[in-house]
Formats: C-alpha cells, structure tokens, sequence
C-alpha cells in the first residue's frame, strides 16, 4: 500500500480536527497542560436532508453558470464584432475562456484539498464574477479577450469544487444519481445558452450576456456558503507546489494553442506549430520531473496509477471527446447532407446533448442499486459504439440518423457518473479534489484533442482547400453531398472507435465497493 492509499476513505474513519488537538495534548507530559476538565468541543451538527437539498441546488446554479458561459456567447459573437469593429479576433473571444479554464481546473481541485472547498468556491466565483463586469464593460476588444480569460479562471475553477463538494456531502452510492442532474445542467446550459444570447444580442444588449452572471452568481453563493460550515472538513495544510502547477498550466496552454491553431492559422507542420508541439512536451516532461524530485508534488503522479484512476480517466475522457467531436461537426453535416438552415441543424443537434442526461441517469440509479455498478457504463459505451458503427457504414434518412445518434447519446452518457465517482471512490477523501480537478483537465484536454482530429479526417478527405475550423467557413455549399457522407463516414467510425475504447477501459478497471448506506439484502448484481 502507498502513502496516497494509507489515508481513510470514509469520514467515520478520521479524526475531526477537535479530536486530534486533544489527543495530542492529551499525551504531554502531566502538568504541562490539564484538559480533564474541559468541556469536549462538539462537533458541527450533520447536515439535514433540507441542508443537503440547498447545498446542491446553489451547486447546480453555480455550475449552471459555468456551463452556459461556455455557450452563451457564441451567437452573440457577431454583434460584438460589428460593435468593436474587430472580426478576425472573434474566434479568440472563446479561445481566450477555454485555454483559461482548461488550465486551472487542477489547480484548483488540488488547492481545495490544500485551503479547503470554501475558499476556493469564493475565488473562483469572485474571479467569474469580476470577469463577467470586466466583459460587460470593455471598451474594445483586447480587454474583452483579457477579461474572458479572467472569467475563465474562475469558470475553470467552478466545475471540479462543485463535483468535489458533492462528493464531501454525498456517499459514493448515491452520488451518481446527483451526477446525473448535474449532466441536466449541462444539457440545459447547452440548449438555452446560444438561444438566450441571441435573445440578448438582438433585443437587449450583448453585454446582458455577461451581466447575467453577477446576481445569479451572488445568489448562489448566499445559499451555498451558510451551510458549508457544516460540510465536513477533509482538506490538509501542505506547502503548494506552485512551481508544478505552473509546469502543467503552461504545458496545457500550448499544447490547447496547437489544436485551435493546427490546420487553421498555420499548417500541422509548420515549422510554428512544430516548435510549439516541441515546446508543451518539453514543459511535460519538465513537470513529470520535478514532480519526481518534489516531496509534497502539485499532482502526485502515484494518484494517477493503480487499478482505477487511469483507465476511468481514459473512459471519460474518450466519451467526452466523441460527444464534443460529434457536437462541432455534425452541423456542417446537417447542412450539406440533409440541407438544413443553420437554426435546423442546431436543433437536431439536441438529441446528442440531451439523450446523454439519460444515460447519466441510468447510470447513477444502477450505482446505488447495484452491486456491480460498472456493467451499465460498460454496456452502454458499446451501445454507443455499435449505433457510431451503423452510422459510419451507409447514408440513412434523416430520422433514422437521430434514433442512432439518441442510442449513441444515452450510452456515453453512461460513462460520465461511473468514471467520475469510480476515480473520487479510488482515493483518499483529503485528495478527492486533486483526483477531481485532474480527471476534468484531461476530459478538456482529450475533447481538445478529439475536435482537431476529426477536423483533421475531414480536410483529408475532402480537401486541404476546406477551412472547417470554428464556424465552417469555406465554400461548403460547393461540397458535393456524397463526399461529405464518405468523409463522415471515416468521422463515425473514429467515434465508434473511441467508443469501443472507452467500453474496453471501463472493463479493466477495477471495479471496488462504493462506500455509502446499507443496501436491501438481495441487491442485483
């Protein structure tokens, strides 16, 4: 056993801070101090199931403004550039947030388990927040670039404290079930988000985009932070290892900077892409050192091992990377294929996003009834896989395209609650946050990754001369429609290999009791 598996994993199996103060003084010499008569310090009440309801609806706001920010302001782009008078710097109004919330999300998973989830959920929100104003109010473009990367320090932040602290105030078993609504967040922030800020673009201001965010995140934080003191505390005081956060963030950056750039701004090998692919290993590997020669590292490389963190980190990461994959390409699909108007094929996207929900769903209610809870994520992954392979292997009408993409939806969506409980189930409850914040970074980064490459199968195979980077430009009226079904016929085959990937993952990993309350005698198997 490793010094990262000595630590409990249950909080009825650690001291409360109040316990280990007076047990150690209670093995001073005598004399020196007499607590024999001091009253015992009670510790915090346990929360009801009223507290634990509130706690995770200002968690589910919170993470709802996370999430739409990251939609939100992609119809309004066009506004704010005619007002700015500043295309050709649009695409970096998004770029700006991604790069920025990619990179923090493990740092501020791990600084949780260092200073606590109280602190950083403040920080985080006051920097969202104060990058929200910042937006609202810029004056041209360069600031509202700089601003959304400072919004997207704290949005970056939001989403790993916010799963983090449901898994402080949630058993294992039962966490999968909020998993699940926290998936609907996602789904509701991805459908309203482009539909409200076009409302807001076109009737109001596009600055209500960003000026939304400030009552709704403060009414957020006036619900959760009351009840948090009564969240039970898992987080040790360590000296930070800045210097490996740094390493990591800036190798996450460049190599984030390769894939928008890569095949868009500059040829996959140019000699600026190739010196920057350089660059981000050199960084990595940099990082890999120091965390072996540093006694307390930023990211323990022994967490990311064993007989579960790495391969429910694959499978996530795989799923995630399909779904996103499938999500930034499939409207040019629509077009071309099908002749969808723009508004036509965002609509038909919303299968993909809202199926998954289900599937989350699915999920969360076998791991709290079940005792073998990762045979729906398995089963569902290679559903998922095998509606992927029908795609890639013939056209189909258009309703038969969104029954396969609803089956394929609902069983990736299987693998988000499994992956991500399995992972925090895995590890001591004073790294839960640092397991956390690292499985989002690698979701982002494989998403990242997976957008470039399927970007990368279609320019092979419908040209070099087609520009498919962020919205589609390029003659794509002129793409003849059995081209565009043979070049994504090569797309759904990659998802469905990613797929099967991820269903192979979930079966080697290990599949250990989830702790929480008694279950009925005769559980399923």
């Amino acid at each position: 056993m490793n010094k990262f598996e000595r630590q409990s994993r249950h909080p009825a199996d650690q001291q409360t801070l109040p316990e280990a103060v007076a047990g150690g003084l209670s093995q001073l010499p005598a004399g020196i101090i007499d607590i024999s008569d001091a009253p015992p310090i009670a510790p915090p009440a346990p929360l009801t199931p009223g507290e634990v309801h509130t706690i995770l609806i200002s968690l589910m706001l919170t993470m709802f403004l996370a999430a739409l920010d990251q939609t939100i302001v992609a119809t309004a782009l066009p506004t704010i550039g005619r007002q700015f008078h500043d295309v050709s710097s649009l695409s970096w109004v998004i770029t700006a947030y991604l790069l920025a919330s990619t990179a923090v999300a493990p740092v501020f998973g791990t600084l949780s388990d260092i200073y606590g989830r109280r602190a950083m959920i403040i920080t985080a929100m006051s920097l969202f927040i104060a990058g929200s104003i910042l937006c609202a109010v810029a004056p041209n473009m360069p600031v509202l670039i700089l601003a959304r990367g400072l919004q997207g320090l704290g949005g970056g932040g939001i989403l790993p404290i916010v799963q983090t602290v449901i898994a402080d105030v949630v058993t294992p078993r039962e966490r999968g079930q909020y998993q699940a609504y926290f998936s609907g967040v996602w789904m509701a922030a991805g459908i309203g988000g482009p539909i409200l800020g076009g409302v807001f673009a076109e009737h109001l201001h596009w600055s209500m985009i960003f000026w939304i965010n400030v009552p709704l995140g403060l009414m957020s934080l006036a619900m959760l932070l009351p009840k948090m003191g009564k969240i039970p505390v898992f987080h040790r005081r360590r000296k930070v290892d800045w210097l490996g956060g740094v390493l990591l963030m800036a190798s996450a950056v460049v190599f984030m900077l390769v894939l928008t750039w890569g095949g868009n701004r500059y040829l996959w090998l140019s000699p600026v892409i190739m010196a920057m692919v350089g660059a981000s290993v050199a960084l990595a590997l940099a990082f890999v050192w120091h965390v072996r020669n540093t006694e307390e590292p930023f990211l323990p490389l022994p967490l990311m091992g064993g007989t579960v963190v790495p391969y429910a980190m694959a499978c996530g990461g795989l799923a995630m990377g399909a779904m996103l994959g499938l999500t930034v390409h499939l409207p040019l699909y629509y077009e071309v294929v099908y002749h969808l108007s723009a508004s036509e094929a965002g609509l038909a996207l919303i299968p993909l996003a809202a199926v998954s929900t289900g599937g989350a769903a699915i999920a969360g209610r076998a791991m709290a009834r079940t005792k073998h809870y990762k045979h729906v994520a398995i089963i569902g992954t290679l559903c998922a896989a095998l509606a992927a392979g029908a795609l890639a292997l013939t056209s189909l009408p258009l309703w038969v395209l969104l029954v396969l993409l609803s089956v394929f939806a609902l069983g990736l969506g299987t693998a988000f609650p499994v992956s991500t409980v399995s992972a925090q189930n895995s590890v001591a409850r004073s790294q839960v946050g640092t397991i956390t914040g690292a499985t989002n970074f690698f979701r982002a980064l494989m998403a990242s990754f997976t957008v470039a490459v399927f970007s990368a199968i279609l320019l092979m195979a419908l040209g070099a001369d087609i520009s498919l980077s962020g919205e589609h430009r390029g003659p794509v009226s002129s793409i003849p429609a059995a081209d565009m079904i043979t070049a994504f016929h090569y797309v759904f085959g990659a998802a469905a290999a990613m797929l099967a990937g991820a269903s192979l993952f979930m079966v080697l990993m290990e599949e250990k009791p989830l702790a929480g309350p008694a279950t009925p005698v005769g559980m399923a198997e």
